[in-house]
Order: structure tokens, then sequence, then C-alpha cells
């Protein structure tokens, strides 16, 4: 059985799941834009394995008559899609975002017509900004680590 990992931006909230997950989608709908801050919404359902929070508790907030929201209070990462069928996490909150490649999208009435568009931007790595904005060469990462942590924040940080 596969076990994945995962948690806020902070560190804060962190959570395991174990087994077969494979209902990875994206949703464009309005709510899930608003809850993201984002174009869309990518989630990963975990209604068929074994899910527990292992550090942190979330805060909720009730997007609809059905559905809860979950999210860090601490550090604002959304977090979670509760619905009557099942919860789903944010991809973007697991250790390896890159293991849940998405198979649907839905909502798409709510979908913004540059989305389609987007891998035909150009690209940059974060250092070639080093001109306009030079402090991007001595960023720090406060961020948890993409990996488990006894205790966060580390001693350093603190």
């Amino acid at each position: 059985m596969t076990t994945y990992t995962g948690g806020c931006q902070c560190g804060a909230i962190r959570f395991r799941v174990s087994g077969d997950i494979k209902d990875s989608s994206i949703c464009h709908c309005r709510m899930c834009q608003k809850a993201f801050g984002a174009y869309y919404a990518p989630l990963v359902s975990v209604r068929s394995a074994d899910f527990e929070w292992t550090r942190g508790d979330r805060k909720r907030f009730r997007s609809s008559n059905f559905v809860e929201r979950g999210f860090c209070g601490d550090c604002g990462t959304p977090l979670t899609y509760e619905a009557p069928d099942g919860m789903a996490i944010a991809a973007g909150a697991f250790d390896d975002p890159s293991a849940f490649p998405p198979l649907v999208q839905f909502g798409i009435e709510g979908k913004i017509g540059f989305v389609d568009h987007l891998h035909e931007l150009p690209g940059h790595r974060t250092e070639e900004d080093a001109q306009a904005a030079p402090f991007v060469l001595e960023l720090v990462s406060y961020q948890h680590p993409d990996h488990e942590t006894q205790a966060w924040p580390s001693k350093e940080l603190r």
C-alpha cells in the first residue's frame, strides 16, 4: 500500500494518506476559484483511502449548503473540499503533487478562456528575474519542507 504525506505551507497542519489514489481532478467552478485564489482548483479524492491528520487541525468554511472547505488558520493554505460523497485534498498540499496528474475537469462552465493557453506563455526560472528583483538570489524559504518533520518550525526559524 502506497503512503503519501502533505500539509500546509507553514507546517502547522500535516496529513498522511495510505491506499490507491486514482481520482485526481481540476475544478473550474467559481467557488473553487475563490477558495483557491486561482484560475482553478486541483483536487485529489481520498474517499477510497485511509486518511489521517498527523499534526494540527484545519479550520473550515461552509461554502455552500453541502460543502465545507478546510484550510490552515495560520498560513491560509487551502487543504480540503469536503462534500457528502467524501473528501478531496488540494493537490498542491501533497509533498509530491506530481504524483497526481488530473484525469478529469469539472465545473467547466466557469472555466476561464485563457487557461487552455497557459502552456504557450514564455517560461523563466526564478533566478532569471534577479536583475529586476535581486532579492530572489538571497531568498530563504520558511515553508515547511516536503517531508515529515518531528517538530515545526525548525530550531533555525524560531
